[in-house]
């Protein structure tokens, strides 16, 4: 489902072109504009900002992997982008939503996140969140140590510091040294890189970790209200970060991610997620990463406070196109309230309206197999195919199974499922909590992180 045609494409990608020669960005860290300049960039017209050459994007588009690798900790390793479909994360957020309950994110709601997450089939990565009860300097720190010791599926790390990012980098091997987290920041736009962030990009270069590049414009306010002019803006902003993180570490895996961008609701004042133009961004997305031969990025939001029909319907909606759209990596399982909230029961209706999606992507094969003009025969005119062993050979593969959306009579509602869709995937989300299974990490290595974690908060 293309939402550009090539020739949008290519003008847009000219655009963004032009932007970063004229009016260039600003990159807040001296060492970067350093490396910057020596690499072939020149001087703007402002205190840290350069304009950056066509010929130094593409020099670092080439150096850029076409592919970026996943590791989980089960020693399965998953590339996008992949033929197979999009890779899908969870999500963020500042809040806990349980049972109509809003409260801050504790580091025990996060363990038990992460606990549920890893058994989500369609789940293949888990992302950091905040945590109300720890320091913030050494939240981040804290966030890796708990979900790497409650899943073993790949982890999306939130970098809040450059002294976290030094203590992540020393983490890494203590459990492998494959790509088993990685981590992403975002421009402060429009065209401008923070300090932060470069720093971040710079302590983080050499140590074989995956980096999300996000252009995060908001039309109307950060970018042009017109999508396309925004993704223009974005666009030039993923790029200059690109050429940062490949002047840094040549060769380093990079994804882009222009799906972040936002619109801005004029009546409300609300920078808006879930809305039709965000899907559109969204393919935006995936199309300027494979016209540049990169993964592409984006996310499945909804404005909804609970997990309830808004939030359904707008992320229903949001994971069909984004999968259509041929989004590499798409991160979004639980969320609620534009990336503020998480959701146990979200995230199974999540997981329900994953397995319903893949189903329609899958489509219809019509092999002689699937058209079974011979069992069509042998069952002749008027007969059954109920007790045929056509039927049991394939109804699990070619029928799609609910597990938590109604499929019984009226008459046969019991009370155990009297409950409405929300109340349903809470109880699903507690039983997969509660339930017991192996330790993701060992003696030594939970030991292990947890002297690192103690030195950085003691040191910091």
């Amino acid at each position: 489902m293309a939402v550009l045609t090539s020739d949008a494409v290519g003008r847009i990608h000219e655009a963004s072109l032009e932007l970063l020669s004229d009016p260039g960005v600003r990159f807040e860290h001296d060492a970067v504009c350093s490396a910057l300049l020596k690499a072939g960039a020149t001087l703007g017209s402002g205190s840290q900002v350069l304009r950056i050459p066509r010929e130094l994007v593409e020099e670092c588009l080439e150096r850029a992997p076409r592919t970026v690798a996943f590791a989980d900790r089960r020693g399965g390793m998953q590339t996008i982008p992949s033929k197979e479909g999009a890779c899908v994360w969870s999500t963020p957020g500042v809040n806990w939503w349980r049972r109509g309950e809003v409260r801050p994110i504790t580091s025990a709601d996060l363990a038990d996140y992460a606990r549920l997450l890893d058994q989500l089939p369609a789940v293949d990565g888990v992302f950091g969140t905040a945590l109300a009860d720890v320091p913030p300097k050494t939240a981040d720190i804290a966030g890796l140590r708990i979900m790497a010791d409650n899943t073993t599926k790949h982890i999306r790390v939130l970098c809040s510091s450059p002294a976290g990012a030094d203590t992540m980098c020393r983490m890494k091997p203590v459990v492998a040294d494959t790509p088993w987290f990685s981590i992403g920041f975002t421009a402060h736009g429009p065209l401008r890189w923070t300090h932060l962030a470069l720093d971040i990009f710079a302590r983080t270069a050499g140590h074989g970790i995956p980096i999300t590049i996000n252009g995060e414009p908001m039309a109307g306010t950060s970018g042009p209200v017109t999508l396309a002019g925004a993704a223009a803006v974005g666009n030039a902003e993923i790029l200059a970060g690109l050429v940062v993180n490949q002047i840094l570490d040549p060769g380093r895996p990079c994804i882009y991610n222009l799906g972040l961008a936002h619109v801005f609701d004029m009546k409300t004042a609300v920078a808006v997620t879930g809305a039709p133009e965000n899907h559109l961004l969204a393919g935006v997305s995936a199309e300027l990463a494979r016209f540049y031969g990169l993964p592409s990025c984006s996310w499945v939001s909804t404005e909804a406070l609970a997990p309830d029909a808004q939030a359904t319907l707008e992320k229903s909606i949001g994971w069909t196109t984004h999968m259509m759209s041929r989004v590499s990596l798409v991160w979004g399982v639980g969320q609620l309230e534009s990336e503020l909230t998480v959701s146990p029961a979200m995230a199974v209706i999540d997981q329900e309206i994953l397995d319903y999606v893949a189903r329609y992507c899958r489509g219809i094969t019509a092999s002689d197999d699937a058209l079974a003009l011979d069992v069509i025969r042998e069952v002749g005119i008027a007969g059954e195919y109920l007790s045929h062993e056509h039927t049991f050979r394939h109804f699990r593969s070619e029928l799609y199974e609910p597990g938590i959306l109604w499929r019984g009579k009226r008459g046969d509602h019991s009370a155990a499922a009297a409950g409405d869709l929300a109340a349903r995937a809470e109880e699903r989300a507690e039983r997969f909590i509660a339930a017991e299974r192996e330790p993701c990490l060992s003696d030594d290595q939970r030991g292990e992180m947890r002297a690192i974690a103690a030195y950085a908060a003691e040191h910091e």
